[in-house]
């Protein structure tokens, strides 16, 4: 399969690639002021959300939170996915943190969330694997499930952290994950391009999700069966196609096993790429058609059901 950067020559690619890191970091990195904590603080959120899985019995119940984090219930178990609650994401120096700024208020903070028994991390990339987010997360009741080589770069105090590479399967008393090889890659520096990037299928019980964390377009899903609900990313492929599949691509790897329902998310939180606010979900919509009934319609912070 072909990619953006593929058709174009090697000149044409980096200077896309060159002007749109320009074009949006310069005015970021040179904002280095202070976050000040005015988000709403949806205190019932946990309250909330354990009605909802009460009420939906053998239903899954999905609410996306921004970005990659999607809090999902499976079975027993509320499972969090690449979480990112912070404000600004890059690189620590002293007390700041230079990097990309989120779009608007994460809709809730860590503490809002009801107990969390699985954290599964993707990838290393800043917006996927965030120290303050997990800082705020480690419980001695929680579990790290990360890519190969990413141990490290997880914060002390979770009751473990398991390092799974492509091809592996774990099970986690009810929870079972098998990993898939993206086509992404895995270094959070110029220096570290040993680590690994994942997607997951996660089954408990019949309930089968899959977790594709960042992916250009590729086969290695086509052979997937029974999944309930598919977590794609559909944003950042401008100009970065060879690793963010278009919302096109994305519908057509969903097609090719046939899912029950697609989660759209890694759009609206931070501006990781060239294309216009909004353009993402209306090419999926009408990369979809009549079948658009199968993306699943969440807003940020609201908590839907997937029916089994």
């Amino acid at each position: 399969m072909r990619s953006g950067r593929q058709n174009k020559s090697p000149l044409e690619f980096w200077t896309s690639a060159i002007r749109s890191g320009l074009r949006r970091y310069t005015k970021q990195l040179a904002d280095l002021s202070p976050f000040h904590d005015h988000t709403p603080s949806p205190a019932d959120f946990a309250d909330v959300w354990a009605r909802e899985c009460e009420q939906a019995g053998s239903d899954i119940v999905v609410c996306w939170l921004g970005h990659c984090t999607v809090l999902m219930r499976l079975g027993r178990l509320n499972i969090l996915t690449d979480p990112v609650f912070s404000r600004r994401i890059g690189v620590k120096i002293g007390k700041r943190t230079v990097g990309l700024t989120r779009i608007g208020d994460p809709p809730l903070q860590t503490k809002h969330l009801p107990p969390v028994d699985v954290i599964l991390i993707s990838h290393p990339h800043f917006d996927h694997l965030d120290k303050p987010t997990l800082e705020r997360l480690r419980s001695p009741s929680t579990l790290v499930v990360t890519s190969r080589s990413s141990r490290r770069l997880i914060p002390m105090g979770f009751a473990d952290v398991l390092e799974l590479d492509w091809h592996q399967t774990a099970v986690l008393e009810d929870l079972k994950l098998d990993v898939l090889k993206p086509r992404h890659w895995g270094a959070r520096t110029a220096w570290d391009r040993h680590r690994g990037y994942n997607s997951y299928v996660l089954s408990v019980g019949t309930q089968r999700v899959l977790f594709a964390g960042d992916t250009a377009l590729t086969d290695v899903y086509a052979g997937l069966s029974n999944i309930d609900l598919a977590i794609f990313g559909i944003g950042s492929y401008a100009p970065w196609e060879h690793a963010h599949a278009t919302p096109e691509q994305v519908w057509t790897m969903f097609q090719s096993f046939g899912g029950r329902k697609l989660l759209p998310v890694h759009h609206s939180t931070f501006e990781l790429g060239d294309e216009p606010h909004g353009e993402p979900m209306m090419r999926l919509e009408a990369a979809a058609g009549t079948d658009r009934k199968r993306i699943l319609e969440a807003g940020i912070g609201q908590i839907v059901r997937v029916r089994s």
